[in-house]
């Protein structure tokens, strides 16, 4: 009856992250920092996680001298993020 839940997208912040880049297609480090309220820390250890798992693509590059890190949805993530989200709504609607 009930579908088992993510449990890499079962984490607050790595849902969220994931929220952000269902919506955006793709955000530096400051935007997924400002827009979960985390710390660089925690943040970089659960996008780690999420590219461990093939839910994101990370790409490190330099902005006016600065190094930035650009996070993209994959389309794995964006699958395992949808049926999250289905079996979420099947413990919801019962």
């Amino acid at each position: 009856m009930f579908k088992e839940l993510n449990p890499i997208l079962h984490s607050q912040l790595r849902l969220a992250v994931m929220s952000v880049l269902k919506n955006e297609q793709e955000a530096d480090f400051s935007l997924l920092k400002q827009k979960t309220n985390s710390t660089a820390g925690n943040l970089s250890v659960q996008i780690q996680k999420l590219k461990e798992a093939g839910y994101i693509e990370i790409k490190k590059q330099f902005k006016d001298n600065y190094p930035q890190t650009i996070c993209k949805i994959t389309r794995n993530g964006m699958t395992a993020f949808e049926n999250y989200v289905s079996a979420l709504k099947a413990y919801v609607n019962v």
